[in-house]
Order: structure tokens, then C-alpha cells, then sequence
């Protein structure tokens, strides 16, 4: 199996993510690196009344659960994308890896971008850092 390292830093999240899970898919091994550099277009504040939302429909205890850490926002993205629910959708899911910034060990290998996922059509965008910080993450640096 193919391992490719994608760098999300300046892609849309939904367009990122829908790559992602096609060649998951396909059998290739994934991993995704500057899960907090990630783009979100819209207003801020539509952005964060969205994923406000998210994060307090159900109880604490039941669910749904909605993360709100930058990098597991990017993968429930990716889980959302994907037949999860049959086997072939939790094998892709459990290829995929995600990481906020570079870890250490693929500091040296070359990353990959996303030609489509870059075309930013409008100046109103957040970050996932950024929406992780308003929905209670402490991003380090």
C-alpha cells in the first residue's frame, strides 16, 4: 500500500476531506499533516455559530460527540465522507492519520498539496486553529 503525506496548511477543509476519502477508498494509506492551518470559508461568526451548534445538540453523556481539537475536527470531517458504517469505510477510516503541525520523524519527507482544494473564491475564512480556540482548545505552538 502507497503512504501519502498531505500537507493541509492553506486547503479547504471539505474539499481536503473529500480527496482524502476517495483515495482511502482506494487502499492507499494517508496521513495529514498542519491539521490546524486547515481553511474553513464563511463569516466568523456563521463559521462559529455552526460548529457551536454541533458541539451542544445531545447531552454530554449520549452524544453526538463532536470534537474540538483541530486535527480530530479534520478526520470526523474525513469519517463523515465515508461509508462508515460497513467494513470497507472503517478500514479506510483507521488508514488515515492526522497530526497538528509536523511530528519529528516526518519533518524530512516531502508532503504532498492539493491543486483543486487551494482556490480560495472569498476573503471570509477561519482557520481550524482558530475554531478550535473559540470552541475551548488551547492551540500550542
Amino acid at each position: 500500500m502507497a503512504e501519502a503525506i498531505i500537507d493541509a496548511d492553506g486547503l479547504i477543509l471539505g474539499r481536503l476531506a473529500s480527496h482524502v476519502a476517495q483515495r482511502l477508498l482506494a487502499g492507499e494509506e494517508i496521513v495529514v499533516v498542519n491539521a490546524e492551518k486547515a481553511i474553513i470559508t464563511g463569516g466568523k461568526d456563521d463559521v462559529i455559530a455552526h460548529f457551536r451548534h454541533r458541539r451542544d445538540v445531545g447531552s454530554g453523556r449520549k452524544g453526538p460527540l463532536y470534537p474540538r481539537t483541530p486535527h480530530m475536527m479534520l478526520k470526523r470531517t474525513v469519517r463523515g465522507m465515508l461509508p462508515f458504517k460497513k467494513s470497507r469505510g472503517r478500514s479506510a477510516y483507521k488508514r488515515l492519520k492526522v497530526h497538528i503541525s509536523v511530528p519529528k520523524e516526518l519533518e524530512k519527507k516531502k508532503f504532498e498539496t492539493i491543486e483543486g482544494a487551494s482556490q480560495l473564491s472569498t476573503q471570509r475564512y477561519m482557520t481550524l486553529g482558530e475554531v478550535s480556540s473559540v470552541l475551548g482548545y488551547e492551540v500550542r505552538e
